[in-house]
């Protein structure tokens, strides 16, 4: 199919996330992708491939059509794509599980598997939901957490998102609504832990369970802070008998440094979402894990199972992918490439610090984002970005860089160096 006729096709039926129906700019045509490189099928501001300096949304940690993850997503092709995990069970599944709860943080046990980040995180609410009215607790029906968070679009994610800044502000008075505190700051700062000592205590008849994302809020405006407010979070949740979810779909397999943000002070919660670079960007999955302490208890219950049952749960191809991503990850040292990644985006965006409009540049192991002090024009910044051959995609007051670990040092400035002329030109 020719190009323009693909576009046509494109803005006639297709809608993509965060537009409008029908589109009003029409998207760039990926025809193949290998490496770090997006190949497109028609030229664009003179460049016929772009460096993703997004990770596919922060999922392609290992690059595009790796030798070993294609391998096992064959391999099992030729076993069998799917079977129903209702009453069945395969291998792909139960060794994904039991090696997620060897590398995730003391007392995990339990893992549930979904199709995507934003349901693992409303499986994560309904198991803190139901333990409460398994354990005859059911007022216990609210979620605290803190501004300027994203867990998803689904709806329970929805209700625990920055209510009136995010992207569901829409939904304001139809979703349950919650219990917020300010965002946390970057530094720590003993007024603030208080503050979360305080309104967990005051809440606590009322709570089910604190959910946050660790170190790194995401798309909810991609803002850094301290970890040792984890720890804060663990004693406060522990002192009032309110459960304690980590959302590390974003965070999670080494994004910020640590394997999970979680691990930067050595914290676990009762509860853990995990998808995007989960399979390595090959194939939708996510998992929601929890203890034995929350899993006995709904067994407790009335009603003494989860009722949720995705029909692809446990996919045989994703589960066996999945394995196949962490076992490279784990195989090679991945912190010093993540490292490696940390300081070339220091050295390479410090010139947009001295941008007209950029109020803030900060970054974190794998992360870097120019903070602007107005909305970007997401048009000029994208082109930008395109004509020095490099994909991003900016939000907001954002433009930002999720690269995969994979990337050299000449790719990672490159993509540093289109981060400042999108920021210039937006």
């Amino acid at each position: 199919m020719r190009n323009d006729e693909l576009i046509a096709l494109d803005r006639a039926h297709v809608w993509h996330p965060y537009g409008p129906m029908p589109g009003r700019t029409d998207p760039l045509v990926v025809e193949s992708a290998s490496g770090v490189r997006l190949r497109l099928a028609e030229p664009s501001e003179g460049q016929a491939e772009l460096i993703d300096g997004m990770s596919s949304w922060w999922s392609a940690v290992h690059g595009y059509n790796h030798p070993v993850l294609n391998e096992a997503v064959r391999g099992q092709l030729d076993r069998m794509s799917h079977v129903m995990f209702g009453g069945l069970t395969h291998e792909p599944a139960v060794r994904l599980a039991a090696r997620l709860v060897e590398i995730t943080p003391e007392p995990l046990r339990h893992v549930f598997l979904s199709d995507s980040g934003s349901v693992s995180v409303e499986v994560a609410v309904k198991m803190c939901l139901q333990y409460w009215r398994s354990l005859g607790r059911p007022e216990k029906s609210r979620m605290f957490t803190w501004r300027g968070g994203y867990h998803g679009d689904t709806w329970q994610p929805m209700s625990v998102c920055d209510p009136d800044g995010g992207m569901h502000e829409l939904w304001t008075g139809v979703l349950q609504p919650q219990v917020f505190v300010d965002a946390p700051p970057a530094a720590y700062e003993e007024s603030y832990a208080e503050l979360l000592r305080t309104e967990i205590g005051k809440h606590a008849h009322e709570l089910a369970a604190v959910i946050v994302e660790p170190v790194v809020q995401g798309a909810g405006g991609m803002r850094f802070h301290d970890a040792e407010y984890l720890r804060v979070l663990r004693e406060a949740c522990d002192a009032h008998d309110v459960l304690l979810v980590f959302d590390e779909i974003a965070t999670g397999f080494g994004r910020t440094g640590t394997l999970f943000a979680a691990d930067q002070v050595g914290v676990s919660p009762d509860v853990m979402c995990l998808g995007k670079a989960l399979t390595g960007g090959y194939l939708s999955m996510a998992a929601t894990l929890c203890t034995s302490r929350v899993a006995d208890g709904i067994s407790q219950g009335e009603v003494p199972v989860l009722a949720h049952g995705p029909t692809f749960m446990g996919n045989p191809l994703a589960s066996a992918v999945a394995l196949a991503s962490i076992d490279l990850l784990l195989s090679q040292d991945w912190r010093v490439e993540v490292k490696r990644i940390e300081a070339g985006l220091r050295e390479g965006l410090a010139p947009a610090a001295d941008l007209p409009g950029v109020r803030e540049v900060r970054v974190l192991g794998a992360i870097g984002v120019v903070q602007l002090d107005h909305p970007v024009d997401m048009a000029a910044a994208t082109r930008a970005a395109v004509r020095a051959g490099v994909w991003v995609r900016p939000f907001r007051d954002l433009i930002y860089t999720m690269p995969p670990y994979v990337t050299g040092d000449e790719d990672l400035a490159r993509i540093c160096a289109a981060v400042c002329a999108a920021a210039a030109a937006g």
